[in-house]
């Protein structure tokens, strides 16, 4: 049988169907590159962000900070969700459980009543908290090795609490009745026998008024008027710091002089505070996520201890409602606002 040959016209368009061919499987062969790199890259890990109250001082902001210094950004190499409860405890323990059940690899969180809440929806997700009080409370026998999944930073409440009653002492010689404030939600057993030890040994006697939702405290603060108490000594939850410009107020109204464990409240309008610098706890609350996130057990990261105090004290407050501050007292502050 004679082949006859192929004319120059079916030449060139079998030529033209090997090429698109060729370009065809070219481009599905390089339309799968990226999805195979994208099936052999990693999951980005998701880190849980939960405080009991709104959004207050730079907390988060100063998380992500301590985060960044380590090498890690949320939305390039790992994933944060945030959660505030905005005081609700319902609010709390819903969010609590929608970070568990998203399976976060780390769940970073504020003070006592956030660490039940979410101590009692997990076992195994690691919990670090930034302001970690009375550490007995959760079960932990040994700050060098707490073992379970809480670890994270002290806040050195218990003695805190006491100290500042000797300031306002130094502050007031004078001083006789004290009235303490607390958070009903936030109880605190050892810091407030810590408290009434020292009230005793400084001849001063104690009332304690509780407070939580905000609506409350101008009546709370009609109360404590109606004691006459020479002083107030606000204890420090997350309830409290939500708002410290209305309770410096309430209490400047009533020419009465307080005592803060955080200066936002002297930045607000308050008098005196001492205690942790809150944006170091929380830049250093990173360092346990970096160490979890190598694969770190928390049980085997010790609590750390506060190592940044401060004592701030705001003049213009003192003048406002009468008060000297003593040589003393000044030369100790950190910071005195004029």
């Amino acid at each position: 049988m004679t082949t006859r040959p192929l004319s120059p016209l079916t030449m060139l368009l079998s030529r033209h169907t090997r090429r698109r061919q060729f370009i065809t499987l070219l481009g599905g062969a390089a339309a799968a590159w990226p999805l195979a790199a994208r099936a052999q890259q990693p999951a980005m890990p998701v880190i849980g962000f939960l405080q009991r109250s709104y959004p207050v001082r730079t907390d988060f902001a100063d998380f992500r900070d301590g985060l960044k210094a380590l090498g890690y950004e949320d939305g390039r190499n790992i994933r944060i969700e945030q959660r505030y409860a905005g005081l609700d405890m319902d609010r709390v323990r819903a969010f609590s459980r929608e970070l568990v059940e998203m399976k976060v690899k780390v769940i970073v969180i504020d003070g006592f009543a956030t660490i039940q809440t979410v101590m009692a929806a997990t076992k195994t997700i690691p919990i670090v908290s930034a302001l970690i009080a009375g550490p007995d409370q959760f079960g932990i026998a040994s700050l060098a090795r707490p073992g379970g999944n809480l670890t994270g930073l002290s806040v050195s409440t218990d003695d805190l609490g006491g100290k500042r009653l000797e300031l306002l002492k130094e502050l007031i010689p004078n001083a006789r009745r004290v009235a303490v404030l607390r958070d009903r939600y936030n109880i605190n057993t050892v810091q407030l026998q810590v408290i009434e030890n020292v009230a005793r040994a400084l001849d001063v006697e104690l009332r304690l008024f509780e407070a939580a939702e905000t609506d409350t405290w101008p009546g709370v603060f009609d109360l404590i008027a109606e004691y006459q108490p020479d002083a107030l000594l606000q204890l420090t939850n997350a309830t409290f710091a939500s708002n410290p410009t209305k309770l410096a107020a309430l209490a400047v109204a009533r020419r009465l002089p307080a005592i803060y464990g955080e200066r936002e409240f002297v930045d607000a309008g308050g008098l005196l505070s001492y205690g942790i610098s809150f944006s170091d706890q929380w830049r250093r609350a990173a360092g346990y996520v970096d160490k979890i996130l190598k694969g770190a057990e928390p049980g085997d990261l010790p609590i750390e201890q506060p190592t940044k105090f401060e004592i701030v004290i705001n003049l213009k407050t003192a003048k406002a409602i009468g008060l000297t501050v003593p040589t003393a007292t000044l030369l100790r502050a950190t910071e005195v606002i004029e």
